[in-house]
């Protein structure tokens, strides 16, 4: 009778011991999505967390390169979050959702936003497309150009790894912004009595026209390219932080160059752009005080009347600003927000 009693209780015993257990055992914590390592991978303050994320084939190429590890190339990106927030600035990121990131500065009434487009899981890969927007006291400073950004995610060893990264620039023909741009050129100016005054759109023949919708073209592609400059120089100020912000466009090309990125080539941008001349616009960084430099200016100024009849500049704010008069002196010193 004793030897049932003590059978009755280990079948009890076990009956209430092994949910638990499996219960216990399940209730592991959730993997972490490329999306959540994405956002490590570039804001995390822990050390070598970036290089955590590259692949294998990458952090031994760094290594072997015998110049500076991927550690030191990469930390950076705490450093210019640290000073993102010094100004004022206010940044956010999100692991779920439309939007990825959100840097608002309340002095300025400026917003800059990292918006999800497309994110895309198949197995162990995870294509993400990003787009990036930004805004001036409520209105759009993206005047028709379209920026955006694809990141491929793979697994590896159990851990998401940053695999390709794919950037598009462009600008729609048939985007609202860009028209309004576009027309807002091409209106008539009238006198009093409403006749058109000689010489302008109305009264050219219409091979003038087309040439003030191809300065409408240049101008947006100005915009575009300053928009990329002002990501080039992020990018820049990340992977060499010791240098910083750069003042030298050719610092921020070597497209095509055969070797490894460096600080005198971060293979960020296009060789045309590198030489500062694209779309009828000469292009130019300033600014660039101190060690590390934490500040920079770039500045598009058409190249002659007929690229385009206003100047555009920008600096580590990214938010866009023009001048009417073309000039960029008079951008940076009294640009008014690009709407």
């Amino acid at each position: 009778m004793l030897g049932s009693k003590k059978h009755l209780t280990l079948i009890l015993s076990s009956a209430f011991v092994l949910p638990f257990g499996a219960l216990s055992a399940g209730a592991q914590t959730p993997s972490q999505t490329a999306r959540q390592a994405l956002l490590e991978m570039f804001f995390s303050k822990t050390p070598g967390t970036f290089e955590k994320h590259l692949p294998q084939a990458t952090r031994l190429a760094l290594r072997n390169s015998g110049t500076t590890s991927g550690a030191s190339m990469f930390t950076g990106i705490s450093a210019i979050t640290a000073q993102l927030s010094a100004r004022g600035q206010q940044l956010q990121t999100f692991d779920a959702g439309p939007t990825l990131l959100l840097i608002e500065d309340p002095v300025a009434h400026s917003k800059f936003e990292i918006t999800v487009e497309r994110d895309d899981l198949k197995n162990d890969q995870d294509e993400i497309e990003l787009s990036f927007h930004g805004s001036k006291d409520g209105e759009t400073q993206t005047a028709g150009a379209k920026f955006r950004l694809t990141v491929t995610m793979k697994q590896e060893a159990g851990i998401w790894k940053l695999n390709e990264l794919s950037v598009e620039v462009g600008v729609s023909l048939s985007d609202p912004e860009f028209l309004k741009a576009m027309t807002k050129n091409l209106r008539p100016t009238v006198t009093a009595v409403g006749t058109p005054i000689p010489g302008t759109a109305a009264s050219a023949p219409a091979a003038m026209n087309l040439t003030t919708a191809m300065t409408s073209a240049n101008e947006s592609a100005a915009v575009a390219a300053v928009r990329t400059l002002n990501t080039a120089e992020i990018t820049y100020a990340a992977s060499f932080p010791a240098h910083g912000f750069t003042c030298t466009l050719s610092d921020l090309g070597g497209m095509g160059g055969g070797s490894a990125p460096s600080e005198h080539q971060a293979m960020l941008i296009d060789p045309r752009l590198a030489i500062g001349r694209k779309n009828g616009y000469v292009f130019a960084l300033s600014g660039c005080n101190g060690t590390p430099a934490s500040r920079f200016s770039v500045t598009a100024a058409p190249s002659d009347p007929s690229s385009g009849t206003r100047a555009f500049c920008s600096d580590e704010s990214a938010v866009i600003r023009f001048s009417a008069d073309g000039k960029a002196e008079s951008c940076l010193s009294a640009g008014k927000p690009l709407q």
